[in-house]
């Protein structure tokens, strides 16, 4: 008797079979449950392909489309965003909306271009309904594609825009403003939260201490560790 065909945890039905491409990376697993570990994938076009497939958890049914990257995959700083807007869920790129622009604008103030010096991303891949907040549920379902970026961009710097970043990558909890503009170690990477682009865009005032103002101070910053670390 022949054996049965193995049931297939990983692969969603009614997709195309893996191409050859992909023959050295596991499928993804559909059950949250089940771990995505640290190298199944060899490059970002691979973490990228079954991104878009993905349905770990009920995000994927409501997205236009997945979120992955924008930027240089080889740059020294990684900036990690929430989730994507209605914008980024359309044109399938992170931080292209308002909040985008303008935290283009800032990354320019300190002489970093967003598509050379920066790798962008977000802690989950798709829009949650309405913009909402992703709950813990969702971010850990995406967590292992985050870690992949990081690991595969190898970054030297990692800003995590808001409190939700902080809290998807470091489980620290803490408010951003009690913590933005810290430098602080995980894995042996440097990271420093610091304000949402949103949470600037709600409150424009550029007057000393305001928050514009100290995003300024922590982008300044961020300038100058970049440069000792490159030995500028």
């Amino acid at each position: 008797m022949s054996e049965p065909e193995q049931l297939n945890l990983f692969q969603p039905s009614g997709l195309n079979p893996i191409t050859p491409s992909d023959s050295t990376a596991q499928l993804i697993p559909r059950d949250a449950n089940i771990p995505i570990p640290e190298g199944t994938y060899q490059t970002l076009e691979q973490l990228a392909h079954h991104c878009h497939q993905c349905q770990r958890c009920i995000l994927g049914s409501s997205r236009i489309q997945a979120v992955i990257s924008r930027g240089n995959p080889q740059a020294s700083i990684m900036i990690i965003g929430e989730a994507p807007g209605q914008t980024e869920d359309e044109t399938g790129l992170p931080f292209v909306g308002k909040s985008g622009q303008l935290l283009d604008q800032i990354l320019a103030s300190v002489e970093l271009n967003p598509e050379t010096d920066i790798y962008i991303c977000n802690v989950c891949k798709c829009r949650p309904p309405n913009n909402r907040p992703p709950t813990p549920a969702e971010i850990a379902a995406c967590q292992p594609y985050l870690l992949e970026q990081i690991r595969l961009v190898n970054p030297k710097i990692i800003l995590l825009t808001g409190a939700t970043a902080v809290k998807g990558l470091l489980g620290d909890k803490r408010g951003i403003t009690k913590i933005r503009g810290q430098w602080m170690e995980w894995q042996g990477r440097l990271c420093m939260p610091i304000f949402h682009p949103s949470y600037l865009l709600r409150n424009p005032a550029r007057t000393e201490g305001s928050p514009k103002w100290l995003m300024w101070q922590d982008m300044k910053a961020v300038r100058a560790k970049l440069d000792q670390l490159q030995g500028n």
